[in-house]
């Protein structure tokens, strides 16, 4: 009766955070197995950014509960940031949840499990259930166990968590909790022991990751906290890739940009969120730059890298958006030239201030404005990944690939990659000379002198 399914929902963080919960449960002798209908717990681990986000995993709940009334010794819980939002109300949805863990108690989850397994065994007549929402100061240093796969090279690394910048549109905060930073050392410790299981490429996250340790270190020589622990992670040997996300548009300080110039292993990536082109929204959303000055901190990292790729996040159809405000974020989207974004239509969230304002924007509009740039963006990537033909690209080798054809691995530019290799080569970075593109993704075959594929 050990067996754990963790169903993660959402963004990078989620999975870091299941990734985390998994080790501990590991190592209070639970077995974390890939296949929900082989399992006795079932985790999911949600997210409240969007209405449709929860909406799957309260679907997946009730297909679960399902499970749960063929066998009462099944135990469902609910984790992570809708259970922060919702807390016990979640209850009368879904009466057959047994636990429910909020976002900074990830670590409490084998107690709790095993709390629950031993009021069954006592033969409790009443079910048991567990809430556990409340703030923990520290919570965010908990987050530092992983589960890695055989050779697995890539890892992500969570150095803050919380977020304190309001965004009217974003319940994280509300999720989340407030800004915390996890100590520099602590993560550069943390990097070391990836690279010495052999991770070769780490992603640094957090809600706001810029803000990192902007209250717990001094800048040093004009060199903030967060550009200081790139510095460390870059002098670490056996780590020979470096990305980050989420960051925000006000942390890029001409030592972050500076600094894409002079770390070798910080790769010309950057994941630059816009959410609108047009300045009157920007300020509706409470996102405290302008259209200017999100151009120039595009055009001093172009200078800084010439090759950088970008992607971005963009909402369409924020309340009181208009035409010509959609037809400013269109023209900035186009003058960006993303590599990748990700666009979403504006999904009202309970308790935040956008979801009190009037002049809702229709669903149909949204939608004709989430396909305009969706198309853009496909013409945008097409683009881009044609004047890679004949290139050779550096790529970090990762694993087999899924459509037969060897290996994938990405570019410093965050291109998937596919191409026939031997498995000696994983974890190694490799030229690849790329003869094929679509939209998505490139096809290519080693450009090693003297090494077959």
């Amino acid at each position: 009766m050990n067996r754990v399914h963790i169903k993660t929902y959402g963004c990078q963080m989620n999975e870091r955070d299941s990734e985390a919960v998994a080790a501990l449960l590991r190592a209070r002798g639970y077995r974390i197995v890939p296949d929900e209908n082989a399992c006795d717990v079932m985790l999911l681990n949600t997210c409240s950014v969007r209405d449709a986000a929860e909406q799957k995993a309260i679907g997946k709940a009730g297909y679960a509960a399902q499970k749960k009334r063929r066998n009462p010794r099944f135990i469902l819980g609910i984790l992570g940031c809708m259970a922060q939002n919702r807390g016990a109300a979640l209850l009368d949805a879904l009466p057959d949840v047994d636990l429910i863990v909020g976002t900074q108690k990830f670590h409490q989850v084998p107690d709790h499990l095993d709390n629950l397994r031993a009021a069954q065994e006592a033969g409790a007549v009443l079910p048991t259930r567990i809430v556990d929402i409340g703030e923990e100061a520290g919570s965010q240093n908990t987050i530092r166990d992983h589960v890695l796969e055989d050779r697995q090279v890539t890892a992500f690394v969570s150095i803050q968590q919380g977020c304190n910048m309001d965004c009217a549109f974003c319940i994280v905060p509300k999720t989340r909790g407030d800004e915390r930073s996890r100590p520099m050392d602590e993560i550069v410790r943390e990097c070391e022991e990836l690279a010495d299981r052999g991770v070769r490429e780490v992603t640094l996250l957090g809600q706001i990751v810029t803000s990192y340790g902007r209250r717990d270190y001094a800048h040093t020589g004009g060199v903030t906290p967060f550009v200081q622990l790139l510095e460390r992670i870059n002098a670490l040997p056996g780590i020979r890739r470096i990305r980050f996300t989420s960051p925000h548009p006000r942390g890029f300080k001409d030592d972050l940009i500076q600094a894409y110039g002079r770390l070798e292993k910080l790769c010309e990536y950057v994941h630059l969120p816009l959410q609108s082109g047009s300045d009157r929204i920007l300020k509706a959303m409470n996102r405290p730059y302008s259209r200017d000055r999100y151009r120039r901190i595009v055009a001093d990292l172009r200078r800084a890298r010439p090759d950088m790729y970008f992607s971005t996040d963009i909402i369409v159809g924020f309340p009181g958006e208009t035409g010509e405000d959609f037809a400013q974020t269109r023209e900035l989207f186009e003058e960006a030239n993303y590599d990748m974004a990700y666009v979403f239509k504006y999904s009202l969230r309970t308790g935040t201030p956008a979801a009190e304002m009037a002049d809702q924007v229709p669903d149909g509009v949204k939608e004709e404005r989430n396909q305009i740039l969706l198309r853009l963006l496909e013409q945008n990537s097409d683009r881009r990944n044609a004047t890679l033909l004949g290139a050779v690209q550096e790529v970090l080798v990762e694993g087999p690939d899924k459509k037969g054809l060897g290996f994938m691995g990405r570019t410093r530019g965050n291109r998937i990659v596919h191409f026939a290799a031997d498995a000696r080569l994983l974890g190694e970075l490799v030229p690849v000379k790329i003869n094929r593109v679509s939209t998505a993704v490139l096809y290519g075959e080693l450009a090693l002198a003297g090494v077959e594929s």
